[in-house]
């Protein structure tokens, strides 16, 4: 993640030095008979004016780096990293940066008929084909292969497997989710967006309190919780360890640093913590974790 998050800066700091205007650009990952992966990196800010765009196939976008106001008709999400975006083919949206520079986002696409199989695989219940809501927060059943994504890389051949299993997972979690929830006011939005990025940028440093989050937000603690929830889908604390543990999953697939190096880098103060809050969330040990990808470290 930390890689990601590091060209996200690079691009938005490359834009600044030309004074160019703020943009969305993709590139395909890998894609096959049906489906499709790309990285999207969006260099928009506060000054740039969204546009309307539409979805062509199927979305399912993970929000690797940075946030962004995700609107469709009468519904507007908080993306932050960790969550993903959802959109049906011929669906308008916009996506806006008004509170903060930036982001980035591995898009997943799936032709309606190569969805409707994954759908009738998950045994997905809707009266029709469809994601009835806007956005998934960043939940631990989907935290093993949001992980997993962002740690691929364009020469592996597990793409599609990924593709496979983000979906199903996607679908499964959606069965009995609510429909919609009211919008939230422009201010509350700006101080979680202000929030999330201060959690992003300080992830692995000291701890972050709700007290100090609450009162950096302009909330009382029990305001701010409130509004923190509702428009991330979980707590200011389930977003910071889950942020960390994204991070040290990733490291874990990518570097042969030593686990307790890589749990003390990640803002674990001690490794059987780590252990006990890797396993919670990724339902093994992180050394049973890293095993997975050893053909990759074996490689570099």
């Amino acid at each position: 993640m930390a890689k990601i998050a590091v060209g996200l800066q690079h691009a938005l700091a490359q834009r600044a030095s030309t004074g160019a205007p703020g943009r969305a650009s993709a590139r395909v990952l890998a894609q096959g008979d049906g489906w499709s992966v790309s990285d999207v990196l969006c260099t928009s800010g506060p000054r740039d004016r969204p546009f309307e765009e539409r979805h062509s196939r199927f979305s399912i976008a993970i929000v690797a780096a940075g946030s962004f106001q995700y609107r469709s008709a009468n519904s507007s999400e908080l993306m932050t990293p960790g969550s993903l975006l959802l959109g049906n083919p011929g669906q308008s949206f916009e996506c806006g940066h008004e509170h903060a520079a930036g982001d980035r986002c591995l898009s997943f696409g799936f032709t309606p008929g190569y969805f409707e199989r994954l759908a009738a695989d998950a045994s997905f219940r809707c009266a029709r084909l469809a994601f009835p809501v806007l956005r998934l927060p960043p939940l631990p059943a989907l935290a093993p292969i949001v992980a997993q994504a962002c740690a691929t890389t364009t020469a592996d051949s597990v793409w599609e497997e990924v593709a496979v299993r983000l979906a199903a997972q996607t679908l499964r979690n959606l069965n009995g989710s609510p429909l919609h929830s009211s919008p939230a006011p422009p201010s509350a939005i700006a101080r979680v967006t202000r929030s999330v990025r201060a959690i992003e940028r300080q992830s692995a440093a000291a701890p972050l309190t709700l007290a100090t989050l609450a009162r950096e937000a302009g909330l009382s603690p029990y305001h701010f919780l409130r509004t923190f929830h509702r428009l991330t889908g979980v707590t200011p604390h389930q977003y910071l360890l889950r942020a960390r543990l994204r991070e040290a999953a990733m490291r874990l697939a990518a570097e042969p640093a030593k686990i307790l190096d890589v749990a003390l880098d990640c803002g674990f103060g001690d490794v059987s913590n780590f252990n006990r809050s890797f396993r919670a969330e990724f339902g093994v040990t992180p050394r049973a974790y890293r095993r997975r990808f050893s053909h990759r470290l074996q490689g570099a």
